[in-house]
């Protein structure tokens, strides 16, 4: 079976929010601040769960998620040891034939920012979100990625680089997205950064 290497994306540290965002939504075993985490997105999707269970055999590392559709699966590993985690995931370049440098080039397919929500729309946005709650008056920033799973790396950068809050984020599917709110200028340095961390990776292909 051919299989594409839609997303290798290895995280040194996992940043608090995206930590605990991963924890409250995901049905795995849940990661911790400062961990190492690798996320592998597959196509197609059912090979996922073979890649789970190369992963787990040949290491230590911990599952937080694991999504198998029909197109795409993902997987999240963390550990407290970065060598686990890099482990797992030679592991599963191994099984796949597959070199970590063969993911497919991630792109933004969209961002925008949009500076002092109306309640209103805040009101909506809190009916979907699984993080933060968005405050009326604070600046919205809105990222789509494909593929989907790079948008983990957009988020811990931001995270890293900004004093904002993570309202939601959506790492699997055709489109990957993440929403995060503050001041305007935390906003504008958040953008900037998960902007340039996808890319950077997409220079490198």
């Amino acid at each position: 079976m051919s299989v594409t290497l839609r997303s290798y994306v290895f995280l040194d540290s996992l940043q608090p929010q995206l930590a605990a965002f991963t924890g409250t939504t995901a049905k795995g075993f849940l990661p911790l601040s400062g961990q190492a985490s690798i996320w592998i997105e597959t196509a197609p999707g059912m090979i996922i769960n073979r890649v789970t269970d190369v992963a787990l055999k040949a290491t230590a590392a911990i599952p937080a998620v694991q999504v198998v559709e029909r197109a795409f699966g993902l997987l999240e590993l963390h550990h407290d040891n970065k060598g686990e985690v890099r482990s797992a995931g030679d592991a599963v370049l191994r099984f796949l034939n597959l070199r970590e440098d063969q993911y497919v080039s991630p792109k933004v397919t969209s961002n925008q920012i949009i500076r002092a929500v109306e309640p209103y729309q805040a009101q909506l946005i809190n009916r979907n979100r699984q993080g933060m709650m968005l405050i009326p008056g604070q600046s919205l920033f809105i990222l789509e990625t494909e593929p989907a799973a790079w948008i983990v790396l957009a988020a811990n950068e931001a995270e890293k680089a900004a004093n904002v809050n993570l309202i939601n984020l959506q790492p699997y599917g055709a489109f990957g997205r993440l929403w995060m709110a503050g001041t305007e200028a935390e906003i504008d340095s958040a953008a900037a950064a998960a902007i340039a961390a996808i890319e950077a990776f997409q220079s490198k292909k």
